[in-house]
């Protein structure tokens, strides 16, 4: 009777994982058909665009300002712009985030407040960019008097990537195995040594991985820069220091009217004339390859990095 019930047990087990497994494979398949639709769409629009656009992608294109003749139309003052705004994005946002980040990780107390901030901090990561260009234009625009300036606009998106450096900074540090701090302590060093010459060479790899990824969300963002005020049709450029009657200073750039590369396209796809739109094509091809060609030298540095990393 024992030996029946044990394997009526048995094949009720067998059962059971018998279905279970079934239903890893039915899971699978429809995990596989789910990321082919998402690729398969993906490529398919990259494929549309690069064929409309590619045309298009001529020396002319790159050196010429917009205008309201389509085959004429240039990206000149869109893509010195974004150059000049994620300049000023960087040099702002990199070392506050990651000085940030060192401080609550390494030197922070932990208490309520700097849970607060913590769980403030990671929050402010999915806030949708609206909010910011909202904050930037009460905060940057009127408040501080900064107008609808390339300044402006590199500290609006510099807010926006500043959660994404300080949670990838924290991440990458807290990789980092405990006997290295334990062993520089043991021989005298301090905080800061620990930080400067430990810490920071071991958690290169994942900083700059968070680094190059948030630069690389903040070129293609569109709407804060439009809240804040940025031009759709621009002709020059912003005025190089030391030059033109009256010379100018040498940060009066920072000021200067600006357009982007994203105000660019949709400028451009908002006209009925499908030349127009070809031009959006081929500048938005140009953005596209861009932001992969950033995220790919994050993951290229990212393995070098750790591969030359000898713990």
């Amino acid at each position: 009777m024992s030996q029946k019930l044990t394997m009526s047990r048995t094949e009720e087990l067998r059962a059971i994982i018998r279905s279970h497994k079934r239903w890893d494979v039915i899971f699978g398949v429809v995990g596989l058909a789910a990321m082919s639709l998402g690729i398969l769409t993906l490529v398919a629009l990259f494929t549309q665009m690069a064929i409309d656009g590619f045309p298009r992608l001529t020396s002319e294109f790159f050196t010429s300002f917009p205008s309201r003749r389509a085959g004429q139309a240039g990206i000149l003052s869109a893509w010195v712009g974004s150059l000049f705004v994620m300049i000023v994005t960087a040099l702002f946002a990199i070392p506050v985030g990651i000085a940030s980040a060192i401080y609550l990780e390494e030197y922070a107390r932990k208490n309520w407040f700097t849970d607060v901030i913590e769980i403030n901090i990671t929050n402010l990561a999915g806030v949708p960019s609206i909010v910011y260009g909202l904050l930037a234009l009460g905060l940057f625009v009127y408040t501080f008097g900064f107008g609808q300036s390339i300044l402006s606009a590199g500290l609006t998106l510099a807010l926006l990537i500043l959660p994404i450096i300080i949670v990838s900074t924290r991440e990458a540090l807290r990789s980092i195995p405990q006997v290295i701090r334990e062993g520089a302590y043991a021989c005298g060093a301090t905080k800061w040594q620990v930080c400067s010459d430990h810490l920071i060479p071991y958690g290169m790899p994942g900083i700059l991985t968070g680094v190059i990824i948030g630069l690389s969300r903040a070129i293609g963002e569109t709407a804060p820069i439009i809240t804040i005020g940025a031009l759709t049709f621009i002709a020059f450029l912003p005025p190089v220091p030391f030059t033109g009657e009256p010379a100018a200073g040498l940060f009066d750039w920072l000021f200067s009217p600006f357009t982007v590369m994203p105000i660019q396209i949709f400028n451009w796809t908002s006209r009925p004339d499908p030349a127009f739109h070809a031009n959006a094509a081929a500048a938005s091809l140009i953005l596209v390859v861009l932001t992969l060609g950033m995220n790919a030298m994050a993951i290229w540095l990212r393995y070098r990095l750790r591969k030359n990393i000898k713990w």
